[in-house]
């Protein structure tokens, strides 16, 4: 099952926009798990949708003192998940040291929020452009993918596609040539070389020009990619993150995040996001097997994969089982 690969249970993984969660607790499906998230005055909580007491879904409830109160019974749990207050016992009656709900680890940042389902709350990756002065950035998502999280990220860790799978925004059939590049691994770090790449219309605004592609692997299921005009010495970021909902289905969400201002509205930013990530998604829902080939003799791989061969790398190193074979 999905929830027995230990490594993705130790791993943040993103949850839902900030956004969606407001006054009323809300059920997500994270690992094959139903995820109940909700707000107190101290931050967000992130239990296993699940009443001990008779199974109800929490997430159903309401939040009331700080406590989220279960449906059916109106058992209230802490933000610790100690059960703090049982209406049906009589008074004086002591609460049974087994109710309590499965706790998560939960934390807010970049407009997402996150889940650590072995309860864990290791530091998050950075992502710098989220607070840095003078950047616009723009949560994009969710999208819904019927592939394996391995198969998404590769996706967009592949500069080969741009110019064939996006010709016309992203590349030009002129143009498919990439330049030989190098990966580094430094530390806690992967990244690859600045790859020049000519697009007819790298940002939207209609712009031919020749822009420069460093693309980075954060975590297992969240990496990133910086496209530079040296002209303007503008920059130009996407962060994507994958919810793995269940064996067959993910959610895809982003960050866009800008150097400078552009005279479109955040709307039309995504739209134009949305056109670009509809043209990879019949690709990837289409590729087999639908796991990740980790032995790197299995798929034929080129220089110009070397990005792809790290994150494979990557997630042998780390043990990831699911989505991969």
């Amino acid at each position: 099952m999905m929830v027995d690969d230990k490594v993705l249970r130790e791993e943040w993984l993103v949850a839902c926009p900030s956004t969606e969660v407001g006054e009323k607790p809300v059920q997500i499906m994270l690992m094959g798990e139903r995820v109940v998230i909700f707000r107190t005055s101290e931050g967000v909580r992130a239990f296993k949708d699940l009443c001990i007491h008779r199974g109800a879904a929490l997430s159903l409830g309401e939040v009331k003192h700080d406590c989220l109160v279960c449906p059916y019974h109106a058992w209230e749990f802490d933000a610790n998940g100690d059960c703090v207050s049982i209406p049906q016992l009589p008074k004086g009656r002591a609460i049974p040291k087994k109710a309590k709900a499965i706790k998560y680890g939960c934390v807010e940042k970049y407009g997402y929020i996150w889940v650590n389902l072995a309860g864990n709350e290791p530091e998050l990756f950075p992502y710098p452009e989220f607070e840095a002065e003078g950047y616009r950035n723009i949560i994009w998502g969710p999208q819904e993918v019927e592939a394996k999280p391995p198969r998404i990220i590769e996706n967009f860790l592949d500069v080969g596609h741009l110019a064939v799978v996006h010709m016309g925004a992203l590349g030009v059939s002129s143009h498919r040539e990439i330049a030989d590049y190098d990966v580094h691994w430094e530390d806690d770090r992967i990244y690859s070389d600045e790859i020049p790449i000519y697009q007819p219309d790298p940002d939207g605004t209609g712009q031919a020009k020749t822009v420069y592609y460093t693309y980075e692997i954060l975590r297992p299921f969240t990496v990133r990619f910086t496209k530079k005009d040296k002209e303007t010495d503008q920059y130009f970021s996407i962060l994507l993150s994958i919810r793995p909902v269940d064996e067959n289905k993910s959610i895809a969400y982003g960050i866009l995040s800008y150097s400078y201002q552009t005279e479109n509205s955040d709307e039309e930013i995504i739209a134009y996001q949305n056109a670009i990530f509809a043209q990879d998604k019949p690709v990837v829902e289409n590729q087999k097997p639908e796991e990740l080939p980790l032995d790197l003799q299995i798929e034929l791989s080129l220089v110009c994969d070397r990005v792809s061969i790290a994150y494979r790398q990557y997630l042998k190193k780390l043990g990831v089982q699911f989505g991969t074979v």
